[in-house]
């Protein structure tokens, strides 16, 4: 969940116009003969180009073939070396030279009869009418559209489906608490009410406005993004008629085929996460599909000369770039690590190595860098493969990279042993250069920028003590120690909101002389219904069973009710040391999908999507853990 000022307003995170469908150019009444010589002379020209190009192109067959290294993948069902001779290598070598001359050979004789062809058939449509030329243009456009659908309508093939566990439930057993997690529901539906009849189909919802509200992360289209970051949400809490309604609209007019910029990072968190996690919840197939042809257009972010992938991508050109802030054009680390879940999903279900072998190169590329004092800063050129400014942070830029290798971990049901490895080493370096203890006796989590340590704590590092209680078992002979420290993080994030007038936590605090826990700066003093506090207090609880989770996540509910409910559903707010704040007019998509879930499972039983079962991916998207023994093939892949 990265954060710096203007772009990432969503949980651990960061925060382009449409044109249309492509049109073409206006033939003239005749075609005149000068006209016809010169396109005639163009397409000549491109042809013999191409011919030309076959000699001098570099001899590809002569490459040395390039060995990824991968090791064996976690999917038992899908070969990471489809099409290979030797495993891990994705390049085959060329054959030898007397064969090779008969294929060069075989190869100009085939371009020699093309060029002709095409010569051909260039006069034989220029000798056509405008109105011939037209027809047959929108014969190859009806084509490429029914192409287009039939691709999107291609069933996807039965593979593995997990035996999935504690989907319903959770009904408490105490009146008082039964009580509290019906009120956190009624939230719930005042918040998609709202959004349902003011902001339908779009991205957010401004509640005072009561109109639609987007910003640059979802580029310039109407995605839904409430929709989809919602649906897990409500088909957990049993709000089925609200459920379907999204699923019609996904169905009908969810549309991946626009010309808009994208954050590749909260696309995939927000929408892969969320359509992934109401497919493994409901099992309809639409949603499976759906995910599948995002994380497509997503690829073309990959083709850098790293692999590390581009902050943004257009969905519909494929052209990547980086946010123009980040540090030298560099890509930020809690964002190109923070896809490993969804992508190691999307292999799984799809049965094709591609997303995973995108998740391992970047994991494979991390491993071999010189890290300072440990530390992986967050910024990386995807040119150069270089670190950008050494800044360090749990907060904003850095914090869901190290979330999503203990959870590539756990979901691999703790298979993935090098993913373990690299979260303990980099969690050993967080606590002996970034965790403090204030003189007031709190424990926080500072940032490293430039060689020494910032005494300042984001609402986005509070998710840390969850991350480190989800951790402890299995940490290298210190699972109390994580515990503990967990505990010791909840209680400093809880000090930030019990600090202020509203009893809401900032953005950030310091931890300088006198001051503790408390923000500083006016930029700092907002909250916007972010949900990682809350997120900590259902992990400690989930773990400890210690009855003051409960209490501090109640007491943030009736605050997030009280001064951030308005007439057309939840807003944030600018200014939580001020007893009448301002609102900013925005309910955030992560409202719904992650601070509304979190406190409805703190209030329920242990029995709702437990956690030997599932993985929650940064969003708060639930998906299953994979047991490799505990899959059941089937002809139908959503067999129930």
């Amino acid at each position: 969940m990265t954060a710096p000022a203007l772009l990432p307003l969503s949980g651990r995170r960061i925060p382009p116009l449409n044109l249309g469908p492509p049109s073409f150019p206006h033939h003239r009444a005749t075609l005149r003969l000068s006209e016809k010589f010169i396109l005639l002379l163009i397409l000549s020209a491109f042809i013999t180009l191409c011919f030309g190009a076959f000699f001098f192109l570099p001899d590809s067959s002569k490459h040395k073939r390039f060995d990824l290294g991968l090791e064996d993948v976690l999917i038992p069902h899908v070969n990471a070396n489809k099409g290979a001779k030797n495993p891990g290598v994705f390049l085959i070598h060329g054959p030898d030279e007397p064969r090779h001359r008969e294929e060069e050979e075989r190869l100009r004789n085939k371009i020699r009869a093309d060029h002709e062809k095409a010569l051909e058939e260039a006069k034989e449509k220029l000798k056509k009418s405008r109105e011939e030329i037209r027809a047959e243009i929108q014969t190859e456009k009806n084509k490429v559209v029914l192409e287009m659908k039939m691709k999107e309508k291609k069933p996807l093939p039965p593979v593995p489906i997990p035996n999935l566990s504690g989907i319903n439930g959770g009904d408490p057993e105490d009146n008082d608490i039964r009580m509290k997690r019906e009120k956190i529901k009624e939230m719930m539906k005042h918040a998609w009410d709202n959004y349902r009849i003011y902001g339908w189909g779009h991205n957010e919802l401004r509640p005072i406005a009561k109109k639609g509200h987007s910003t640059n992360i979802f580029g310039s289209s109407q995605m839904g993004a409430t929709i989809v970051d919602a649906l897990d949400t409500l088909y957990i809490m049993g709000l089925h008629d609200e459920f379907r309604d999204g699923q019609k609209w996904i169905e009908d007019s969810l549309d991946f085929s626009v010309n808009s910029e994208v954050s590749v990072f909260e696309v995939n968190i927000r929408f892969i996460g969320g359509l992934l996690a109401a497919y493994y919840l409901s099992g309809e197939e639409i949603f499976k599909i759906k995910a599948v042809q995002l994380a497509e257009k997503l690829l073309p972010a990959f083709n850098t000369p790293t692999g590390i992938p581009w902050a943004m991508v257009n969905l519909k050109s494929g052209v990547g770039r980086n946010w123009g802030w980040a540090s030298a054009g560099s890509s930020i680390l809690a964002e190109f690590g923070t896809l490993h879940m969804e992508f190691v999903h999307l292999s799984y279900l799809t049965g094709d190595p591609v997303y995973y072998k995108k998740v391992m190169h970047i994991r494979k590329l991390l491993q071999k860098m010189d890290r300072p004092n440990g530390l992986y800063p967050n910024y990386l050129n995807p040119r150069t493969g270089r670190w950008g400014q050494y800044h360090t942070s749990v907060g904003g830029l850095g914090d869901s990279f190290y979330e999503y290798l203990l959870k590539a971990w756990l979901m691999s049901d703790k298979t993935d042993l090098e993913a373990r490895n690299m979260y303990d080493d980099a969690i050993e370096a967080i606590e002996k250069h970034l965790i403090k203890k204030s003189r007031g006796g709190l424990t926080f989590i500072g940032e490293w920028k430039n060689g020494h340590l910032e005494k300042k704590m984001g609402h986005l590092a509070c998710f840390a003590g969850g991350m480190f209680a989800l951790g402890a078992d299995g940490s290298r002979n210190k699972a109390g120690h994580y515990l503990e420290l967990g505990a010791e993080i909840a209680r400093t994030c809880h000090e930030s909101y019990d600090r202020t007038a509203l009893k809401l936590g900032p953005e950030s605090f310091k931890f300088d002389g006198a001051v503790e826990a408390v923000a500083v700066r006016q930029a700092e003093k907002y909250y916007i219904l972010r949900p990682e506090v809350i997120e900590t207090y259902w992990y400690l609880w989930r773990f400890t069973h210690d009855p003051r989770y409960r209490q501090w996540g109640w007491e943030a509910a009736l605050a997030i009710e009280k001064y951030c409910r308005v007439s057309g559903g939840f807003s944030g707010v600018k200014d939580v040391y001020s007893s009448t704040p301002a609102h900013d007019d925005v309910q955030q998509s992560f409202f719904l999908a992650e601070t509304l879930k979190y406190l409805y499972l703190l209030f329920s039983g242990d029995d709702l999507l437990p956690l030997d079962h599932w993985v929650f991916n940064t969003e708060a998207h639930p998906l299953p853990v994979l047991h490799l023994a505990n899959t059941t093939l089937s002809g139908n892949p959503a067999v129930r």
